[in-house]
């Protein structure tokens, strides 16, 4: 039927089934929560739906009751959706986590305070590591709630470690050093005040502030640096070009505001970086299963050897950008690698060792006592490198158990002065901690 012979209610009930793709795509990308404003609009616009398909007139017919039926349900289905992601478990994590940064924030952090404390950055740390932890069983809006998160509070990260960097530089310079130190000086208190504000806006505590004035205020204190003549002192231009420095970072962190409105942004399945970091890790997981596969020492070593060398250069070139979510990934990728690169020099090591003793070469008791845990320690390695499973599980806690086991018994062996024996029984230790703690990273059930 031709639209102009059809049924007034049904061009309607139509109209408001165009309109609804646009808010199916919004509630998509929805990551806020029930109190944001964002919420409230959507479920403004769903809502007026429901109202105007409640208010069409069927005249009783059938077609017409079945497509506002439709109209309806589609409407409804957005509706529950749009309330499960501003109430999934994950969602709320990603807030309370948050929340506790704020207060972190605002309980250490004042404009009258002039050093950061190395508690501080740990804190600030720990919880970047439990919002990298928030699962987002793929929805792009956790994702992107996560990735918001996580951009905000790296920032001001990043700000109090170069703050802390600076502690040991004895800035600011002395006014006698020369006629433009001054001046620089005088800019250098304006970026100390814009620095709080940049994290307040950053941290949701500066309502008073945007990043469109902060960001003008910002340039403004460039030009003025730009303007001081550093002429013929490199000790003034090194002085005015770290200051410098750390303006474009604040300025840097404010362009990252609007980043979360990127989906290539926390859509991380679809990065480039990431791509790159899986496809690194599927070679190396292939020639994982090969080196678990051979029982000679000197088949390991060399062309194995160079491969994994190789990887880490690999993933030392991929482009992380300011994203933590990417960083996290590198960074276990690369703990992956030094897995099974610690492994390949065990087993040469032990190989090596064998040899000795076959020639009859004297041993310091203790240094044999060490080898003999670090033969233990890579049957139990080769395991872990090996273990598919999940935390908890009967292999894990075996495994767990095994490790804690080799790291008593190193505790226990009497050097009795020896220097070689102490050096080998530090060196097994962190061996020992460092599998365990290989073990913990594969069964933490982080994603990207």
């Amino acid at each position: 039927m031709a639209m102009g012979q059809q049924h007034p209610s049904m061009i309607r009930i139509e109209e408001i089934q165009k309109a609804i793709p646009e808010s199916r795509r919004h509630v998509a990308s929805f990551s806020g929560i029930q109190s944001d404003k964002e919420y409230k609009h959507l479920e403004s616009v769903l809502t007026r739906f429901l109202f105007e398909l409640d208010a069409v007139d069927t005249d009783g017919k059938a077609d017409i009751q079945h497509a506002r039926k439709l109209a309806a349900k589609n409407v409804e289905e957005l509706l529950k959706e749009l309330e499960q992601i501003a109430n999934h478990p994950s969602r709320l994590k990603v807030d309370k986590i948050f929340g506790e940064a704020q207060q972190l924030v605002t309980r250490e952090l004042t404009p009258t305070e002039g050093l950061i404390t190395d508690d501080f950055a740990d804190h600030i740390q720990e919880i970047i590591f439990q919002l990298t932890q928030v699962k987002t069983e793929g929805r792009l809006g956790l994702r992107k709630a996560r990735y918001r998160a996580l951009t905000r509070i790296c920032a001001v990260q990043d700000i109090i470690e170069y703050c802390m960097g600076r502690q040991a530089l004895a800035l600011p310079l002395s006014s006698n050093t020369h006629p433009g130190v001054s001046k620089i000086n005088s800019v250098l208190c304006e970026v100390s005040k814009a620095r709080w504000d940049v994290i307040g806006l950053l941290m949701g505590l500066n309502d008073l502030e945007n990043c469109a004035h902060l960001s003008r205020v910002l340039t403004g204190l460039l030009m003025q640096l730009d303007a001081v003549d550093v002429t013929g002192n490199m000790e003034v231009r090194n002085y005015r070009k770290r200051v410098v420095h750390e303006i474009n970072c604040f300025l840097e962190h404010l362009e990252m505001e609007s980043e979360g409105e990127s989906a290539g942004r926390y859509d991380l399945a679809q990065n480039l970086s990431i791509r790159q970091i899986e496809d690194i890790r599927e070679k190396m997981t292939e020639l994982k299963k090969q080196l678990l596969k051979s029982e000679n020492a000197s088949d390991l070593y060399f062309k194995p050897k160079a491969q994994l060398q190789g990887f880490l250069t690999q993933l030392d070139q991929v482009d992380i950008g300011k994203n933590p979510c990417i960083r996290e990934a590198r960074r276990r990728s690369v703990v992956e690698v030094q897995s099974v690169i610690a492994y390949v020099d065990l087993k040469e090591a032990l190989g090596k060792r064998e040899s000795l003793d076959q020639q009859g070469q004297e041993e310091h008791p203790s240094q044999k006592a060490v080898w003999q845990v670090l033969h233990h320690l890579s049957v139990h390695q080769r395991e872990v490198l090996s273990f598919d499973g999940i935390r908890g599980d009967k292999n894990y806690k075996r495994l767990e158990e095994m490790l804690t086991k080799q790291l008593l018994t190193l505790d226990a062996v009497e050097t009795h002065g020896d220097a070689g024996a102490k050096v080998a029984r530090k060196q097994a230790v962190k061996f020992a901690q460092n599998i365990l703690s290989y073990l913990d990273m594969k069964t933490d059930e982080w994603e990207y």
